[in-house]
């Protein structure tokens, strides 16, 4: 693991700098195959810790652990090997300071937006006025006032990945754990979707792991870039990301250091993707 070369950032969010708020110890994960009746390691020594506060990015080729990751860190996964930590304490499964955001959106379609927002302080035993104003004040948050009484049918995709946002925050976890959760939008609004990202991370100082295929998207959100190698997954390389924010603006976009760091992630996930088609990987 190497640092890329540049200057260091100068965070506009807090990031602490003390105890690891996530730590993955020479972290190892395999499957089961049921059908072939043989074993995939998806993730083999993976090591990396996330301060609190930091927006993490995790690029890599098709199939290298990323979303394995993600579920060990939720609890939904068990290691094979190695340790992941959270706030110090080994993962033992799932717990409401671990939120995740799913591609899919993962909305109860009988469910309002008010009624999809409420169901993590549901499934809590949160009820209450003070709770009733806490969905009301992320409904907001995320740019849906209005709309409390719609159903997902009745909303674009960009709308209802803001419902699952919202469901995420009300809860109040301590890191949002984001699975390409706007690959499933048009390029226009997973730009807008980026810009709002940001700004609601701004405000709420939450801890981001987030999984990407875009480059862009790396470079736009994240604290720093971690890339991952194709399978099984290992820590390649840690990019800090020195660009002022907000960095969806055209002149942050077009600058020569923006450029540098975009060719320098690609040629780390070219040379993975360009291994894994002489194997033969999928």
């Amino acid at each position: 693991m190497t640092d890329a070369v540049g200057r260091p950032l100068e965070h506009e969010r807090a990031v602490d700098a003390g105890t690891p708020l996530i730590e993955a110890d020479r972290l190892s994960i395999e499957y089961e195959k049921t059908r072939e009746r043989t074993r995939l390691l998806a993730l083999y020594d993976f090591t990396l810790t996330v301060p609190a506060g930091e927006f993490l990015v995790i690029v890599g080729p098709s199939g290298c652990g990323k979303t394995t990751f993600l579920s060990a860190v939720a609890g939904l996964v068990a290691p094979t090997s190695g340790s992941v930590h959270f706030e110090g304490a080994p993962v033992r499964g799932p717990g409401p300071d671990r939120a995740m955001v799913f591609q899919d959106y993962a909305l109860m379609p009988w469910r309002t937006v008010e009624k999809n927002v409420r169901f993590g302080l549901e499934m809590a035993g949160r009820r209450g006025p003070r709770h009733n104003d806490a969905v009301q004040s992320y409904i907001e948050l995320v740019g849906l006032a209005g709309f409390e009484k719609s159903y997902p049918h009745e909303l674009s995709g960009g709308m209802r990945q803001r419902v699952g946002l919202a469901r995420a925050l009300v809860v109040d976890p301590k890191v949002l754990l984001m699975d390409e959760p706007f690959a499933a939008v048009d390029a226009m609004t997973r730009e807008i979707m980026q810009g709002e990202l940001a700004r609601i991370i701004q405000e709420t100082g939450k801890t981001v792991v987030f999984v990407t295929h875009s480059i862009d998207e790396a470079l736009t959100l994240a604290d720093r870039i971690a890339v991952i190698t194709s399978r099984p997954g290992r820590l390649q390389e840690i990019i800090q990301v020195d660009l002022p924010r907000p960095r969806y603006e055209k002149d942050v976009k077009a600058s020569p250091r923006y450029q540098e760091l975009r060719e320098h992630v690609w040629g780390l996930l070219q040379q993975e993707v360009s291994q894994n088609l002489r194997s033969g990987v999928e």
